[in-house]
C-alpha cells in the first residue's frame, strides 16, 4: 500500500509539474467583455475590432514572452447581468490571465465583485469615476473620468463668459455619475446649474427638457450621456432653435455622433483624447505617432472611421502587454503590481502613470477641447 501510495503521489507531482510547464508555454489568455451589440454597440463594436486586430498583430510579431496571445471575448449585448455572467465564465471556465472590459460603467461595476474576489487584474473600458474610486486593488481603467470631462467643459464655458449652465444627463451609470461630478465641479468653479434635467438612455424625444432649458437663465448646455440619445438631443436642439451653445462629453467623441446628428452636430463642443485630431498634432507631440498609426491601421482594415472608444481598447491591450513583459510572467499579483507601477505609458488616449492611489493614471492634459465644424473635429485653442 505504501509503495502504491508513493507511486500515486509521484505521478500527481509529475502531472502538476507538466501542467505548470504547459501553462507556462501555452498562450496568454486575454479575457474581454464588450458591448458589440445593443444600445452601447457604438462603444463595443470598435473595441472588439481593435482587440482582434491587435492581438493578431502582436502574435504576428512573436507574441509576448515567447508566448502567443489568445483572446477570449464575449459580447454582453449592453446588459450588465450578462457582463456579470461572462466575468464568471472568464474566471472559472476560461481561466484567463487578465480581463479587459466592460464597455459601459454599469457592466463594469457588475463585474467588479467577481474580479476582486478572484484577484485577477482587470482594465475597464468605461469612464465613470466610481470604477476606480475608491481604489479597488485589481481594477484599473483607461477612459478619462467623468470628473475630468465635467471640469474640462465647465472651464471652457467659463472662458467664454458663461456663468450659468443647463445640465441634461441620462439616468444610466455614466450619466448619474457625470451629473454628480458636474454639480460638484460647478460649485468649485463658482458656476450655477440653472437647470438640472434628466432623460432615459432609450428615450427618443427630449424636446420637453430642452423647451424648459431654452427659456431658463442657462447660458450653455452640457449633455452627459452615451449612446444615440445625445445625437437625438442635438436634433431636437436644432428643431427648437435653441440658442445656448451645446456641449457633450467624451462619451460622444466619435464620428458616429456626427453621422447620427447630421447638421445638428455643427458647433457642438466636447472634450476628447488626441486620437480624433491625430493628423493635426504637432510633430513633437509624443502621442502623434501612436495615434496616427492606430487610426491608419484601423481605418485601412475595417473601412470605417476610427473612434476614441476603440482607442481605449488599443491602450488597454498594450498596457497589459507592457505589464506582463515587466512582470516577466502572467502571475496575477505580479501583473497587477506592474500595471499599478506604470509610468509614462504613451497611448492614443493619453500618457498614463498609475499609482496605488490612482488606477486611471491620467490628468486633464490628456483631454483636448474639440468642436465639430463642417462634419469634422477641430481643436479649440
Amino acid at each position: 500500500m505504501n509503495e502504491t501510495r508513493r507511486k500515486l503521489l509521484t505521478a500527481a507531482a509529475l502531472l502538476s509539474v507538466a501542467s505548470a510547464a504547459a501553462a507556462a508555454d501555452g498562450p496568454i489568455k486575454i479575457g474581454a467583455v464588450v458591448s458589440t451589440t445593443g444600445p452601447a454597440s457604438f462603444l463595443g463594436d470598435p473595441q472588439q475590432k481593435t482587440l482582434e486586430q491587435y492581438v493578431e498583430k502582436i502574435n504576428a510579431a512573436g507574441g509576448v514572452l515567447g508566448r502567443k496571445l489568445s483572446l477570449v471575448l464575449y459580447d454582453d449585448a449592453s446588459d450588465a447581468n450578462k457582463a456579470n455572467a461572462f466575468a464568471r465564465r472568464l474566471i472559472i471556465q476560461d481561466e484567463v490571465d487578465v480581463i479587459i472590459g466592460a464597455s459601459s460603467t454599469g457592466s463594469t461595476m457588475a463585474m467588479v465583485p467577481q474580479i476582486e474576489a478572484a484577484k485577477i487584474p482587470a482594465v475597464s473600458l468605461a469612464a465613470a469615476s466610481v470604477i476606480v474610486e475608491p481604489v479597488k486593488p485589481y481594477v484599473f481603467k483607461m477612459p478619462h473620468s467623468d470628473r475630468m470631462a465635467a471640469y474640462k467643459v465647465l472651464e471652457d464655458m467659463k472662458k467664454r463668459g458663461f456663468a450659468q449652465v443647463a445640465l441634461l444627463s441620462d439616468t444610466g451609470g455614466f450619466g448619474k455619475s457625470g451629473r454628480n461630478e458636474t454639480l460638484k465641479a460647478a460649485e468649485a468653479l463658482g458656476m450655477k446649474v440653472a437647470e438640472d434635467q434628466t432623460y432615459g438612455e432609450k428615450d427618443t424625444d427630449m424636446t420637453p427638457q430642452l423647451t424648459r432649458i431654452k427659456s431658463s437663465p442657462a447660458q450653455a448646455i452640457l449633455v452627459f450621456g452615451t449612446g444615440q440619445a445625445p445625437a437625438i438631443i442635438a436634433r431636437n436642439y436644432q428643431q427648437l432653435a435653441v440658442k445656448q451653445p451645446l456641449y457633450t462629453t467624451h462619451g460622444q467623441a466619435s464620428l458616429e455622433f456626427v453621422r447620427i446628428a447630421g447638421k445638428s452636430s455643427e458647433g457642438v463642443r466636447m472634450p476628447s483624447p488626441a486620437l480624433l485630431i491625430a493628423s493635426a498634432l504637432n510633430a513633437e507631440d509624443p502621442q502623434r505617432k501612436v495615434s496616427v498609426e492606430y487610426a491608419k491601421n484601423f481605418e485601412t482594415k475595417y473601412k470605417t472611421d476610427v473612434s476614441t472608444f476603440g482607442g481605449y481598447a488599443h491602450d488597454a491591450l498594450y498596457l497589459v502587454v507592457d505589464a506582463i513583459k515587466r512582470a516577466g510572467s502572467t502571475d496575477k499579483d505580479k501583473v497587477r503590481a506592474a500595471i499599478e507601477s506604470t509610468k509614462g505609458f504613451v497611448g492614443v488616449s493619453g500618457i498614463y502613470s498609475m499609482t496605488p492611489q490612482d488606477h486611471m493614471g491620467l490628468d486633464n492634459t490628456a483631454f483636448r477641447m474639440i468642436e465639430i465644424s463642417n462634419g469634422a473635429f477641430k481643436e479649440v485653442r
